[in-house]
């Protein structure tokens, strides 16, 4: 997959380079931001482990995944990961930003403008995410984006030793269709 740029206002969707490495580190070494993601995003979040993702991630072409640029270094990053078999017309998004950027919309707008990018430049049929309970604001990221909750999977995620629930969002092409068609008639 050719790896888009997409300038935002105020932001930046762009591949990530191995040079991303200290900003990378400099905003994930955060707790408040690893405690809402998987555990392969470690806290504390080292240089080794900065230079072993991007080592990865640079090589993948099969997935969108960018760094989200603001004043000029990576400080947050955003993918689809492409579903595979009986699944190949999924892509599950997922996203981080750093601390110091929250609540200023980044997010918001980033997750609205990869749905457009995979919606109109794959073959992706749905977009998926799953979110611990204890993340509403991402839940509302989602929501601003047209996502449904689809289920909730009791008690099926354990972070930090809590078990905990985890919300399934997702979002059909086709309804995504139906909302900017009705965006441009309202």
């Amino acid at each position: 997959m050719h790896l888009p740029v997409i300038q935002r206002t105020g932001y930046l969707l762009r591949p990530w380079h191995s040079e991303d490495a200290p900003s990378l580190v400099r905003h994930a070494n955060n707790h408040r931001v690893a405690r809402n993601l998987r555990d392969g995003f470690p806290y504390p979040y080292t240089l080794g482990d900065a230079e072993n993702w991007l080592e990865n991630v640079v090589e993948n072409r099969e997935d969108l995944i960018l760094a989200i640029e603001v004043d000029g270094e990576a400080a947050g990053g955003i993918g689809v990961y492409h579903l595979k078999d009986v699944y190949r017309y999924n892509g599950e998004i997922g996203y981080w930003l750093s601390e110091d950027h929250w609540g200023r919309g980044i997010m918001t707008d980033a997750v609205g403008a990869v749905v457009a990018f995979e919606f109109t430049r794959t073959r992706l049929l749905r977009l998926f995410a799953t979110i611990f309970e204890n993340n509403p604001a991402s839940m509302r990221v989602l929501e601003k984006n047209g996502f449904s909750l689809e289920a909730i999977h009791k008690r099926s995620v354990m972070k930090e030793g809590v078990l905990m629930d985890e919300h399934l969002y997702a979002l059909l092409r086709e309804r995504w269709v139906a909302q900017k068609k009705g965006d441009r008639q309202g």
